[in-house]
């Protein structure tokens, strides 16, 4: 909230993966993740639809609650 406050755009990535990403997610102004490597790389395993679906998932959810905590708490 701080770099928003300053105009500055946010960015995460290098390290994230379908155990930490929800809480980057739902930092408040993040701009972007990239995960590419994580989508990839679990890919090999369950394949390339059903690796980016479940990462959408984590972000949407772990976006959306945030948001909602944020409401309540204003």
């Amino acid at each position: 909230m701080y770099a928003h406050k300053l105009g500055l755009v946010v960015n995460a990535g290098h390290g994230l993966d379908y155990h930490n990403t929800a809480d980057i997610a739902a930092i408040e102004h993040m701009n972007e993740l990239n995960i590419g490597h994580s989508i990839i790389s679990r890919s090999i395993f369950v394949g390339l639809e059903r690796a980016v679906k479940e990462m959408v998932d984590i972000i949407d959810k772990a976006a959306n609650q945030a948001k909602i905590e944020r409401m309540i708490s204003k």
